[in-house]
């Protein structure tokens, strides 16, 4: 007789009806932290809802890898499907690969070198209207930048100043609601609280600007370059069918949440990381004043690795989930059809085993004759398989170049005070409250010609 697969071991502390949604809305790092000696899967419970986490990297390279079995799915992308639509990032498994195929050409390699050289411009132009001696709100800045340089990657010209203000407030809007949306029980997000109402108010601007520019676009037919890709792009495995207004919609909208709140957490991490290493800010100055083509972000390879070590360290997407579509077995253990299956990027990239001195912050693990390429399943910031992020070279040359134009135009330092504590995670894990004095770089100070052995810690 075959064995009988064993039974998901169950994480202690959960509490009638919340089950262990207190503990992920309090600490959820923390819980997290906790679940890896209990097993390689371990079942929670949100709310009354089962799921079980995955805390082994091949696991989750399989879990990412079946998107058949593992479809998107769980309350998380159950309240993102609410808030953006049938878009490709909440879209079901039958949806996807036509969805891709369309979306797709908007982010083909060749069309990343006129994206940068528009990113570069708009990261100038909005780097250089900070002060000498400001204190700046470095996420609200960062927002505003990433939403700058995506709109004009996206619409060209696109909405005035006070527009695009608007489009990156309400994106944050979203961002910050989502994951309590997901961990809380439905009739709390209901009831017409504050936040609540804030939340739907943002969507319904976000839609509306979306559907505004969409429709205005494919009638003018000059919309700027990614727009004008997605309005022409066709599918020839469906009859040459292209997107609909409103599957054009959810793609922008899409486009909007997670390509600005994405590039702008990693950046805004990155500057707080920098604050506290002076050394390793002239280095990336040198870099960028040696490159030949400062859109080119394969001549930036030391901002590269920062930017990979920041992915590490506070990926944005840090929960994420999927839901099983029939019976199976994972890591020994039966799965039932209808599954919450919950994994954590932040959990599988901070295991020791993976990442010596994991809390460390060094980048070097991704430089020189140090790299080495993770296992499956252990470096996951963008996700893996056929829904791994269809902008992720995107989203990277943004963060590379923007935080080129950063550092090369200002020295950041922390205002003094208290040090800076790390907030809780939310749908994006976001240095919320993070403030940075911005100065003129020292002059005439050369770089020190490589990293040195002992690097800063993340805190």
């Amino acid at each position: 007789m075959a064995d009988t697969p064993a039974p998901v071991p169950r994480a202690p502390g959960a509490l009638p009806l919340l089950g262990h949604a207190l503990a992920l809305l309090r600490d959820p790092l923390g819980f997290l932290r906790s679940l890896p000696p209990h097993g390689d899967l371990v079942a929670v419970n949100l709310g009354s809802r089962p799921a079980i986490v995955v805390c082994e990297p091949r696991l989750l390279h399989h879990v990412l890898v079946d998107d058949h079995v593992f479809d998107k799915g769980g309350p998380l992308y159950d309240r993102i499907a609410d808030f953006l639509g049938n878009g490709l990032l909440s879209c079901p498994h039958s949806q996807h690969r036509r969805q891709r195929r369309l979306v797709q050409p908007a982010f083909h390699p060749r069309t990343l070198p006129g994206y940068a050289h528009t990113m570069a411009g708009r990261f100038a132009e909005a780097v250089g209207t900070w002060r000498e001696d400001q204190v700046i709100d470095v996420l609200h800045e960062t927002q505003q930048i990433s939403s700058s340089a995506l709109i004009a990657t996206l619409f060209g010209t696109g909405p005035d100043p006070a527009g695009r203000a608007r489009i990156a407030d309400d994106a944050a809007t979203l961002v910050a609601n989502a994951y309590r949306q997901a961990i809380r029980p439905s009739w709390v997000n209901a009831l017409p609280t504050p936040a609540n109402i804030r939340c739907r108010r943002a969507v319904g601007r976000l839609r509306a600007t979306s559907t505004a520019y969409v429709a205005e676009q494919r009638g003018r037919g000059d919309a700027g370059p990614m727009l004008s890709v997605l309005l022409a792009s066709r599918d020839d495995e469906g009859g040459g069918q292209g997107l609909s207004d409103t599957e054009c919609v959810d793609q922008v909208v899409v486009f909007f949440l997670a390509g600005t709140e994405t590039t702008a957490a990693t950046l805004a991490w990155a500057m707080h990381l920098l604050a506290t290493r002076p050394d390793l800010q002239r280095e990336l100055r040198g870099e960028a004043a040696r490159a030949q083509n400062p859109a080119d972000p394969r001549q930036l390879p030391l901002t590269s690795a920062v930017i990979t070590e920041v992915l590490r360290l506070y990926p944005p997407a840090w929960l994420s989930m999927r839901t099983t579509t029939t019976d199976t077995v994972l890591g020994g253990h039966h799965v039932p059809a209808g599954t919450t299956v919950v994994f954590s990027p932040y959990l599988i990239h901070h295991r020791p085993d993976l990442y010596p001195d994991p809390e460390r912050f060094d980048p070097r693990r991704w430089t020189g004759q140090a790299r080495r390429p993770p296992s499956r399943g252990a470096f996951v910031p963008f996700g893996a398989g056929a829904r791994k992020c269809v902008g992720e070279r995107f989203a990277f040359t943004e963060a590379v170049l923007a935080l080129a134009a950063v550092v090369d135009r200002w020295h950041l330092e922390p205002p003094g005070g208290a040090a800076f504590r790390i907030p809780r995670p939310m749908t994006s894990f976001q240095p919320t409250g993070l403030h940075l004095r911005v100065t003129a770089p020292p002059a005439g100070t050369p770089a020190s010609g490589g990293l040195p052995s002992t690097e800063g810690r993340a805190r």
